[in-house]
């Protein structure tokens, strides 16, 4: 066994010279142990509700750490005629989960009796589904914004990493909980019914908001909208940025 193969069974990959005794087996205390924590991460997901419908928008970009690494990863995930979901933080844990929801669907295309989840019971499954990671101290990194027509009414709904839920109007996450809420909420107290082109017209502001001011974010982003007569992703929607005020900004 040479340095670099020990290197990887004992200590730090990037350093073979890590743990003690190259020219011998380290001891039980000489091994480090990695915890499982997000590496490559994506940012902010929006959902708002409107009087027929839901829409949630969510950038393409997946950073490895601060390095804006992978530009065409997206985040939102149809998962059937009347369910959306879109997901923040891990993008692996994201991969996951796609893979749990996905096996669910082709559970329930097998029964073929034209039963589809609905989004207030996929919101609920994917409750325990956190929680139940939680609770093995190895939690699922996300955030999920689920939305979606139950029985004929909007759901919007939100799921986070410790299995904590809730239900609302307006749902932003990561840091757009912080910039973009603000905007929603505004948008939703001067007109509480909202139309499906209003909607989709403050969650474009949103992200080119985001877009200015969160680090993490990037210019191109999907979009899901979801009524009771259609279910379309659309992107990816480029931001045409305007940076001539940048110098104005402390």
């Amino acid at each position: 066994m040479n340095v670099f193969d020990k290197a990887l069974l004992f200590g730090n990959p990037l350093d073979p010279y890590a743990f003690k005794g190259v020219g011998e087996c380290a001891s039980n205390s000489d091994i480090i142990t990695h915890f499982h924590t997000p590496v490559t991460t994506a940012t902010s997901v929006l959902g708002i509700a409107f009087n027929d419908g839901v829409v949630i928008a969510a950038d393409l970009l997946a950073s490895y750490g601060s390095l804006a690494r992978f530009k065409n990863c997206p985040r939102i995930l149809k998962v059937n005629k009347n369910t959306v979901i879109g997901v923040g933080g891990d993008y692996a844990d994201y991969q996951y989960l796609k893979e749990l929801i996905n096996g669910k669907i082709i559970g329930e295309e097998c029964l073929e009796d034209d039963i589809y989840i609905k989004p207030a019971s996929l919101h609920c499954w994917l409750t325990r589904v956190m929680y139940n990671r939680r609770s093995k101290v190895d939690p699922l990194w996300n955030n999920i914004i689920v939305g979606g027509i139950q029985e004929g009414k909007p759901f919007l709904g939100s799921v986070d990493k410790l299995g904590t839920a809730f239900e609302d109007k307006i749902i932003a996450t990561g840091y757009g909980a912080y910039i973009a809420i603000p905007l929603l909420r505004d948008a939703v107290d001067k007109k509480p019914e909202l139309n499906a082109q209003e909607a989709t017209e403050i969650l474009k502001k949103c992200m080119e908001v985001l877009y200015y001011r969160d680090a993490r974010s990037w210019n191109k982003y999907e979009m899901a909208v979801i009524t009771s007569t259609s279910c379309e992703v659309q992107g990816p929607i480029e931001i045409k940025a305007d940076w001539n005020i940048a110098h104005k900004i402390v």
